[in-house]
């Protein structure tokens, strides 16, 4: 067996490169409850379960919407829909990441482990809500969302003082489901096609996009809300205006998704997590 080919091929059935929407926000939640940097096996665990869970939400948005992504122009030529990959291999994927996020969770302390299969409920849930509701956007937010309460539970194991994890992950859930609005602006004539739900879909591009604007002026506001309460320095200021100035770059680039969705969320991520490491090591 060719084991480079077959990492490959993983590597691009699981899209490695979008963790990078999530990760920065795991740390900026571990930092913030931290409050200093932490153990150096806490921060490998956290880690390992946020890659874990990544691919499982990944691998079964894949293996659900194998049939879909066949049909669309757009998803086609991904390794389930070409027969490049087996739905075996997918499950054995999968199994996988199971491994890799159970495992890490009961690592951290029985309360994540308790809490672990809250988040796999929201990645088995989500995929099929293109089929009912144009709410869709919205659990993909949730499903987000819980990255940045993640880490802070990971180091807090408690839900006692849970405000600030709870604002990173209400701004993560109005962020992320404002750009997978803009994201969905691919698929609007596919969508309509096969009666698929989406805010584009369901109610045209131009009043979607002024939705996921709205979404964008929340988030900032609540990242506001996080700087003012618990960050509330000049460096930390400067990184938050320049998150709120991405956001208005996303819309103002929303017909060239490459770069509104791609380059822009993930550059975005960071500066999130800097401003949290600025606000909290630099005050």
């Amino acid at each position: 067996m060719n084991w480079n080919r077959q990492w490959k091929k993983v590597a691009r059935f699981l899209k490695i490169e979008h963790t990078l929407f999530s990760l920065p926000l795991i740390f900026a939640g571990v930092l913030l409850a931290a409050k200093q940097i932490p153990p150096l096996y806490q921060i490998v665990l956290i880690l390992l379960a946020a890659v874990g869970a990544r691919t499982v939400a990944l691998s079964l948005n894949r293996i659900i919407d194998r049939h879909i992504d066949a049909k669309n122009p757009r998803t086609s030529n991904r390794e389930l829909p070409r027969k490049t990959m087996k739905v075996s291999e997918a499950l054995i994927v999968m199994c996988i990441g199971l491994l890799f996020y159970i495992g890490s969770a009961a690592l951290i302390s029985p309360f994540c482990l308790l809490l672990s299969p809250i988040p796999l409920l929201v990645f088995a849930v989500y995929p099929y809500l293109k089929r009912f509701t144009p709410l869709v956007h919205f659990g993909v937010g949730l499903g987000l969302a819980m990255a940045p309460l993640g880490g802070w539970l990971a180091v807090t194991c408690t839900f006692d003082g849970i405000l600030p994890g709870a604002l990173l992950a209400l701004f993560m859930f109005f962020w992320a489901s404002g750009f997978d609005v803009i994201y969905a602006t691919l698929d609007e004539e596919f969508d309509k096609k096969e009666k698929l739900y989406s805010l584009v879909a369901t109610y045209g591009k131009e009043k979607a996009l002024k939705i996921s604007a709205m979404l964008h002026v929340l988030s900032f506001c609540v990242l506001s809300l996080v700087w003012a309460l618990y960050l509330h320095n000049v460096g930390s200021l400067l990184l938050l205006l320049l998150s709120g100035y991405l956001l208005y770059l996303e819309h103002k680039n929303v017909d060239n998704v490459e770069l509104a969705f791609f380059r822009i969320n993930a550059l975005n991520g960071f500066v999130i997590l800097g401003m949290v490491i600025v606000g909290i090591y630099f005050s």
